[in-house]
């Protein structure tokens, strides 16, 4: 049976990070999504393209400086449920495909817009990147040690946390909505604002006064013994996340602490130097002696392995979650359905190589499509 988004269609505009990673997981989950982009000089014919969030989906070349490449864009929102794009404010409006040009085309569209500022306001045609969005939400003064400056996170929590989820989950909601009523709409989905309701624990945490607001003095960003990353004997490391009593009495037990005179789990003044004590009773084993000392224990303490171990792993092997296409390693679909199974339908195409096929396939006549291409308003 065909992905749980199978009959969907949506139309993406190419672009960077947020917005395509949505895109993939539309496609990966059955959407049928057509990406507009342009050319990719970088790009080697015959070998296998290295973006994989263009996976599962069709790319084909329409110039958007071109008017017939513009009218040819509002075609095919005629019959598209969603049309996503990631540009700054306003750049789909001078184009003539934003939302007013294209939900007169098609009232019930969905319109889905990825930014870091959002649509309004007076940053919101200001550049910046992930760091950026996730310093103004309050998001990355909490992550890093004590007496040390703020650890950015990779681009995992502006980016693909509060940018790709929450534009995905916005797009979806309203698809039903859409369904019900036969009105679109536009769904704004701003990094800032993604960023800010994930640190929902954190606020309710302060408003309970139980939140240290110096970094690295808290359960959750390295403050406890109990919540943190050992290195090992091989230079290797374990976590350790063993917050309920229960787990963490099972700590004890695999470091060889059972039974010996200790200050409560949470006596946060002696965090420090029980820190202290875990750190030198992990530097005396390798990771792989750790790893078979908890591996019949529940207490919450796994090997920390590196990016390309991970793929490996005996557990993430048997689920699957790495799979391999033209040589490429890639993390598979998520999350998993029952029935209707989600699947990498191909590999990522560089950028317009699908142009005819993919035109034709969405109704345009090849006839049209070579004129198209003929006058400029074509790529690929």
């Amino acid at each position: 049976m065909a992905g749980p988004l199978s009959g969907i269609k949506i139309v993406e505009l190419a672009g960077l990070g947020p917005a395509p990673y949505a895109c993939m997981m539309f496609a990966d989950a059955g959407a049928d999504v057509l990406c507009i982009d342009r050319p990719d000089p970088s790009a080697v014919p015959g070998t296998p393209y290295y973006k994989i969030e263009n996976r599962s989906r069709q790319s084909v070349g329409i110039n958007l400086k071109h008017p017939d490449g513009i009218a040819l864009v509002k075609e095919l929102v005629k019959d598209a449920d969603a049309f996503i794009e990631g540009f700054r404010p306003g750049v789909t409006e001078r184009l003539g495909i934003g939302p007013d040009d294209l939900m007169v085309v098609n009232p019930a569209l969905v319109y889905g817009r990825m930014t870091g500022w959002g649509q309004e306001g007076a940053l919101s045609k200001r550049a910046g990147h992930d760091v950026n969005y996730i310093s103004i939400a309050g998001a990355l003064w909490s992550m890093g040690r004590a007496e040390e400056v703020p650890s950015p996170p990779m681009n995992l929590v502006g980016d693909f946390g509060g940018g790709s989820m929450m534009l995905a989950f916005g797009v979806t909601a309203a698809l039903l909505q859409a369904k019900i009523s036969g009105q679109g709409q536009v769904v704004d989905a701003a990094m800032v604002d993604g960023t800010a309701s994930m640190m929902h624990l954190v606020y309710g945490f302060h408003f309970q006064k139980t939140w240290n607001e110096e970094r690295g003095r808290n359960i959750l960003d390295s403050g406890a013994h109990f919540y943190e990353v050992y290195e090992t004997k091989d230079g290797k490391y374990m976590s350790v996340g063993a917050i309920e009593p229960q787990f963490y009495a099972l700590l004890l037990e695999g470091l060889g602490l059972a039974g010996t005179d200790l200050p409560h789990q949470y006596a946060r003044d002696q965090w420090p130097a029980m820190k202290e004590k875990l750190k030198a009773i992990f530097l005396t084993k390798t990771r792989d002696e750790w790893t078979e000392i908890f591996s019949p224990l529940d207490a919450c303490v796994w090997p920390l392995l590196t990016t390309w171990e991970a793929p490996t792993h005996p557990y993430l092997t048997e689920r699957e979650v790495f799979v391999e296409i033209e040589g490429m390693v890639q993390p598979a679909p998520a999350p998993r359905f029952s029935v209707t199974k989600s699947e990498i339908s191909k590999p990522p195409s560089i950028p317009t190589a699908d142009t005819t096929e993919g035109l034709t396939r969405w109704g345009i006549d090849p006839a049209r499509i070579d004129a198209l291409r003929a006058d400029g308003a074509l790529f690929g």
